[in-house]
């Protein structure tokens, strides 16, 4: 498993680097210990953090409700709360991602 997740409780927690301003909404690779994830919304008036969190719903088929920001709301480095039965959907991405 990545180094990016870790478990708490019935939730993962994702470290994610968001760069901001990309031209699309992709998934960059593993960069130290976090998810590196362009987005293509500005950082600015938290659009940036709501299409993390849209993007994050629909590569991982998971609510957009059930999705939580936990840390990093106006930093680029970001720990976001995913439910822990999208495991198996995160393990594919992040082996994606490398």
């Amino acid at each position: 498993m990545a180094e990016c997740i870790r478990f708490s409780g019935d939730s993962i927690l994702v470290n994610i680097k968001a760069v901001p301003g990309a031209s699309k909404n992709e998934t960059a690779g593993i960069q130290g210990d976090r998810l590196r994830i362009r987005i293509a919304a500005a950082p600015e008036d938290g659009k940036a953090n709501s299409e993390l969190i849209s993007f994050l719903a629909k590569i991982l088929s998971c609510p957009k409700k059930e999705i939580a920001l936990v840390s990093g709301e106006k930093s680029r480095l970001k720990t976001i709360s995913v439910p822990l039965r999208f495991k198996e959907t995160l393990e594919l991405l992040l082996k994606e991602s490398l």
